[in-house]
């Protein structure tokens, strides 16, 4: 994961905080896990281009947290 040198934080999540996730989450979280901006993520998930499944529920999306941790390789 990258370092954030403004903040002295990490920026992505961690191994333990993607097995945490609900089944699913909001699409923040999903660009966050991803290593995504928020209009690149927006525009992918728009465009029905977002590389896991997402779940569009009236104005948000949800991505679906099996799919995402599949996507990175920490499927159970």
């Amino acid at each position: 994961m990258r370092e954030n040198t403004t903040e002295g934080s990490l920026k992505g999540m961690s191994r333990e905080d993607l097995l945490a996730l609900p089944v699913a989450v909001d699409l923040e979280t999903g660009n966050r896990a991803l290593g995504l901006g928020r209009s690149k993520g927006y525009e992918l998930a728009k465009r029905g281009q977002y590389p896991c499944r997402v779940l569009r529920l009236g104005n948000a999306y949800r991505v679906v947290t099996a799919d995402l941790l599949a996507l990175l390789g920490l499927a159970a």
